[in-house]
């Protein structure tokens, strides 16, 4: 598949739609919060971010289901048993986009980083597109690694909004390493593939880029933080 072809299937999704969207918040983001006050989300923010924890956590349990039912996890045919999981995935990445619905109605200018837009808008259409076009047990890896990652993710997210626990700070650093690793583990896996079973090169290219847009924000959120405050004192 050309990236023409993958690009004019990607243009035809149902998802395509609530993308430009979506892009469109973000780029009339800033004028919205110069005209209105932020919104307290707490509650909402709470149960939401629970209901995330627990939609990944069945579909990470349908991808591991049907990965059992599997002949083995290169496999590039579609798999009836894995076609749930697919859809739950989908859904998941959906419902996530309000993620930055919420930072925008609460004024965090800062949380709306490249990073943030561009995993969340790519994650939308690339999940749609898994979902209608290649339900396979080799990309079902990937996304149950991913889904597991997001059920401590917004396990954390939901802890820190209540203010009764006290949430280590080491957690959020913690989880950084976790989501790198967890994109080192899939480019290792697709190289693997890519050299011995026949696996497409974006996959390299888009696991690669996430890589490097969470290193760049590990070092700068963490590590240089870090020095400098050695440096002062």
């Amino acid at each position: 598949m050309t990236l023409v072809e993958f690009i004019w299937l990607l243009v035809q999704l149902r998802s395509f739609p609530v993308f430009l969207v979506y892009l469109s918040l973000v780029v009339f983001a800033r004028p919205w919060q110069k005209w209105t006050a932020p919104v307290d989300l707490h509650n909402g923010l709470l149960l939401y971010n629970f209901t995330c924890s627990c939609c990944s956590a069945a579909t990470c349990a349908a991808f591991l289901h049907g990965l059992w039912h599997s002949e083995h996890i290169f496999d590039k045919t579609p798999q009836p048993a894995l076609q749930l999981a697919f859809r739950l995935y989908w859904l998941c990445k959906l419902g996530e986009l309000l993620d930055t619905v919420f930072m925008i109605l609460r004024h965090r200018k800062h949380q709306i980083s490249i990073l943030h837009v561009y995993h969340h808008a790519s994650m939308l259409l690339l999940s749609e597109f898994a979902w209608q076009h290649s339900a396979w047990p080799a990309i079902a890896v990937l996304l149950a690694l991913n889904s597991l990652v997001h059920v401590f993710l917004y396990i954390y997210y939901a802890l820190s909004t209540c203010p009764q626990v006290s949430v280590p700070s080491r957690w959020r650093q913690a989880l950084t390493e976790i989501q790198i690793l967890q994109f080192v583990i899939a480019i290792i896996y697709c190289l693997v593939g890519y050299f011995n079973h026949g696996f497409c090169v974006y996959s390299l290219v888009y696991g690669a880029v996430m890589t490097f847009l969470f290193s760049h924000f590990y070092y700068y959120a963490y590590v240089n933080r870090a020095s400098t405050k050695q440096c002062r004192q």
